[in-house]
This record gives structure tokens, sequence and C-alpha cells, in this order.
């Protein structure tokens, strides 16, 4: 056997936390105009208090034109009207505490939205003044600045770059927006953007949030004079991550993502100045009662030991932990990334996170239903090979069953507790994601993983609105997977769930050290999960044969066993020590 990571010796709540991803706009609707919102949120908590989740993650709810579905901020300190107000945002956050349930709200500090005052502002006035100095503007390269300063692309597709009309008519500077060009990018070598997002911070926290979700964490700082740059930049590129060779034999943390942002517009050293002065702020606000309000960085970084740094004991708490997300279905590669995993983050004294789905990507009952596991497509169309949709499913559930018992913190994307699969026949004239309009098409976009859940299998819209409309459609075929087509049906994805985090609390894995146990075959995760005198063994069985089960107490198992004494393929179990 081989220890590769101890239990942990304090009890922060971050630490172990299962934190549970809402997508506001399609998680339920409480006034009932087809898009989700904060009182539907709320009147929705008894679902999670239920499931068993630590916390609750907010997506976006900020006042935004919603361009980019909220991610395209307007006003920091005020919630947008689809969304409700920010007495309904109070009220959320006290509800969900009387539950036990903390609250992690999203942060967008790489990019504000066009509609920002401050970017109006600086339209409206010449270059070089202090409005512009809150953006990236710059003047164009050719003999009449008709080309973009540099050549650095947008990771929705197309120039990074945006030429603007000068308030006297006339063809002006060029603003860097690193994602749509109604996202430009601030400038954090500027004092004042630094000082006005820290004064954010302190909004949310005396309203009382327990912590922040940081959009593009590793994107805010870019290089000195920015070189141009001939890479590719993407959420989640092709290739076949988290399973090749690594580039280091002897640093097994240097896992890759395959997004491939390792460019001078991320990953710069300054953003750690950052995060150290964020750190600051948010122990201010340690009472002693709720203490460890927590920071995580979404941040698409290579190496694990470069992805650490983030997690230095001065900056921020979690860091989304990619490599382990573009897994693909091979046991070997998911011993790679979770040993480099647990060894690159116990290296700092931080948590591992694990994750398997979010907004951005294929929801996994989809992904891991993919014929060629080496595929990581931004979306997924009618047109495409499409998912075997059972066999996704119950390598899903497997999947998720061995992600619960790792040591660190979980995340879990709404609907994946109850099974959802991706949509992957939306017509393109619903479609709103801006990656699906500035490629021209090209990419399916992030909206088949955004659809609204389903609630009731027999309610309008499936229970997502009183009035039965959805801003997307629903797949035909989703009351199948409806909250109350499952709840209390023993075998049931949601009932997986609740037993899952049952147990891991109650056997207390997120604390647990990890072993990996020998003398099975290569196709299976074997680990256990062990703290003081008691432990858990966990089976995966990733092969396409079944496997002898040794001879003690089945604690919950992915899918019926069939009594053989045997795992079958595709099926993860939690055993007695």
């Amino acid at each position: 056997m081989t220890v590769v990571h101890e239990p942990f010796g304090t009890d922060e709540w971050w630490r172990t936390a299962v934190i549970y991803q809402v997508y506001p706009r399609s998680f339920a609707d409480g006034n009932g105009d087809g898009i989700g919102d904060l009182p539907g949120i709320t009147s929705r908590l008894d679902h999670l208090a239920a499931l068993g989740v630590d916390a609750v993650w907010l997506s976006p709810f900020y006042r935004s034109p919603q361009r980019d579905a909220g991610y395209d901020v307007a006003d920091y300190r005020d919630v947008d009207p689809i969304f409700g107000t920010l007495e309904d945002a109070d009220a959320l956050i006290a509800a969900a505490h009387e539950r036990g349930i903390r609250v992690v709200v999203d942060l967008v500090p790489n990019h504000t939205s066009s509609d920002h005052a401050w970017f109006q502002a600086a339209l409206a006035a010449a270059p070089g003044s202090p409005e512009r100095a809150r953006y990236l503007f710059r003047d164009g390269r050719g003999e009449h600045g008709e080309l973009p300063p540099n050549n650095w692309q947008s990771i929705f597709g197309g120039d990074a770059w945006t030429r603007v009309t000068e308030p006297d008519g006339t063809p002006g500077q060029w603003y860097l927006h690193l994602f749509d060009s109604s996202q430009p990018d601030l400038d954090w070598s500027n004092p004042e953007v630094r000082e006005e997002l820290e004064d954010v911070l302190r909004f949310w926290l005396r309203r009382g949030v327990d912590g922040f979700r940081v959009d593009v964490a590793h994107g805010l700082v870019k290089a000195e004079g920015l070189p141009d740059w001939d890479g590719h930049v993407a959420m989640v590129d092709g290739s076949d991550a988290g399973t090749g060779p690594l580039s280091d034999p002897g640093a097994p943390e240097d896992g890759s993502t395959g997004a491939s942002n390792s460019g001078p517009m991320f990953d710069q050293e300054g953003v750690h100045d950052i995060y150290r002065s964020w750190r600051k702020v948010l122990d201010e606000f340690d009472d002693g009662v709720r203490r460890s309000r927590a920071l995580v960085a979404e941040a698409w970084v290579e190496p694990l030991s470069r992805l650490a740094r983030y997690v230095r004991e001065d900056e921020m708490q979690q860091a989304f932990n990619f490599s382990f997300l573009t897994t693909r279905w091979d046991a070997a590669a998911y011993r790679t990334v979770v040993t480099g995993s647990l060894q690159a983050l116990d290296a700092v004294g931080a948590p591992t996170t694990w994750v398997l789905s979010n907004h951005d990507v294929v929801r996994h009952p989809s992904r891991l239903g993919l014929a060629d596991q080496t595929s990581r497509p931004n979306g997924i169309f009618a047109h495409d090979p499409q998912p075997d949709e059972a066999l996704g499913l119950r390598r899903a559930r497997a999947a998720t069953l061995f992600t619960l018992a790792l040591p660190g913190s979980a995340y879990l994307y709404q609907g994946e507790e109850l099974g959802l699969p991706e949509h992957t026949a939306l017509p393109d004239d619903v479609r709103q994601d801006p990656a699906f309009f500035r490629t021209q098409g090209a990419e399916a976009g992030r909206d088949g993983c955004r659809v609204p859940l389903p609630w009731s299998a027999q309610e309008p819209a499936f229970g997502f609105s009183p009035t039965g409309q959805a801003w997307l459609p629903q797949p035909t075929g989703w009351g199948a997977y409806a909250a109350d087509a499952q709840a209390g049906v023993p075998g049931s994805t949601l009932e997986l769930y609740r037993t899952a985090l049952r147990l891991r609390r109650e056997r207390r894995l997120g604390a647990g050290g990890l072993e990996w146990v020998e003398g099975y075959p290569e196709t299976v995760l074997a680990f256990r999960i062990f703290e003081d005198e008691r432990s858990t063994l966990v089976l995966a069985n990733l092969g396409t044969q079944p496997v002898p089960l040794p001879d003690a107490r089945v604690l919950v198992a992915s899918t019926d066993l069939p009594g053989d004494g045997t795992l079958p393929p595709d099926v993860t179990a939690w055993l007695e020590g």
C-alpha cells in the first residue's frame, strides 16, 4: 500500500465541504417569467438541505445586460432585476444559513460589462485619460492604427481587441477583451481598480456571504508590454487531458488540463499580490464564529505545482482542479491525477478540490458516454456523435461515487444529483452563448449544460416555472430525471447522492488520508480512506470485466451489485475498511 495523503489535522469548513453550484438562470423560477431567480433558489433550499451539501455557490446575479449570462457585470453592488433585489439576496443568504448552508458568490474581476459606468466613461474620455486607464486601451498598429495592438485571440473566438469610435467620430484606440467584446478587461496595474474590487468584497461580506469563487483568477494580470503570442486559448480544448506521459517523470503533479492557457495573458506573477490583499480583506471579517471566509480560484493553470501557488497560506483557500475534471475514463489516468493533486496541494498545506461538471463544460453523464474518451467538445450539436445515455449515466454515477470519497472538498453542479445529461439537440435559433456566435457556429457552446432543471415530472416546464416557461427548451424525456420522480426511489441517482453525502459526512471521508491499495487489476481504482481507527475501501472498476470483491460489508454502490461477489464494469463501491 502507498500512502499519498495524511488526514487533515484542522477543521476549517472549506477543507472538506461539499459545495453545490447554482446557476441562477436555470435553477428555479419564482415569478414565472421563464428565468430562474433568487426567490426561486430560496424556495428550493430544502432540496439542498436534504441532499446534504455544506455550501452553495451562486453564479453571477449582479446587474448585467446578460450578454454572457451575467458574467458581464454592469454593477457589482446590485442584483439584476431578472433575478430579484438586494433584499432577495439578503433573504436567500439568511435562509441558507438557517439550514446550515454557507453561501459563496461568484466574483468576476477580470472584466466588466461594456455597460458598466466605468467603461461608458472611458468611451466618452480621451486617450490617456484616467477613465481609460482603468481598462487596457492601446493605440493600434499600422500606418493609421488600423491593426490590433497585438495578435491575441478571444477565448470566445475572433480577435481579442475591438476598436472604438472616438467622441469626435474618428476611428480611435483599441481595448482588450479576452472574452466577448462586451466584456472589456480591467487593468489591474491601476490602484483604483484594486481598491474598487476590494470594496466590492467588503460589500458582500457585510451582507453575510461566506466566500467568493473568483472567475478567471489566473487572467487578471497581463505580461508587461502585451507581447504577441501565437498560442491557443480555450475554455477546454480537445486534447486528451490527463492521460499522456508526464513532461517530467520526477514531478507527478505535472498534470495537463488541455486548456493551454499559459500565454502572456495568464498566470502572471502579479496575480498573487492581488490575492494576498484579498485574503487580508476576508480576514477582517473573521469574527471567531463564522471564521475562514473562503476564496476559490477558477484558474486553468498547469502544471498542478503552479496551481498550488494560488492556495498558499496567505492567498486563496481553494482552487478548482481542472486536471481532474478533464481526465478520461481510465484508471491509470485517474491514479496519476489524484496522486499528483494531493501531493501538489499538500506541499502548500491546502486541500484538493474535486469537480466533474460545471456551467462551462459538457455534463459528465454525457461526456463519459462519448465513444471517443479523448474528446473534450465545447458543447454537442445534434449532428455530432451522440453520447450513449445509459453508459454515460452508469459511468457518471461511478465517477461521482469515487470522487465523493476523495479527501478534500467536492463541487457538484446543479442537476448532476438528478443524473441530467447534456441537451444535445438544442436548435441553433435558441442558443445564447456568445461562444456560438463568435465562432460563427463552429462551437455549440455551453447552453446544453445550462438548461433549466426538471423538478416535477408532470408539470409544465417540469416544474421549473409556475407558468411553464423556460428560457431554454428542456428535452422532452426529462420527466424521468425530475426530482419528484426520484425522491424516495431506491437506486435513483438522487438517492445515491443523498446516501453518498450522508456516508461521506458520517465517515469523515473528506478529512481522511488516502492510500492506494495493491492487488487489483490496473483497470481498477482501489484506495482506502483512513482516519484514526476507521477506514473505508473504495473500489472503482473502470475496465470491461467484473472483478472479485473482498469479504467486507458494502456501504454503498453506484448501481445494484449482482450478488455473485463481483464488482461489474463501470461501477464503484464503498466497503467497510
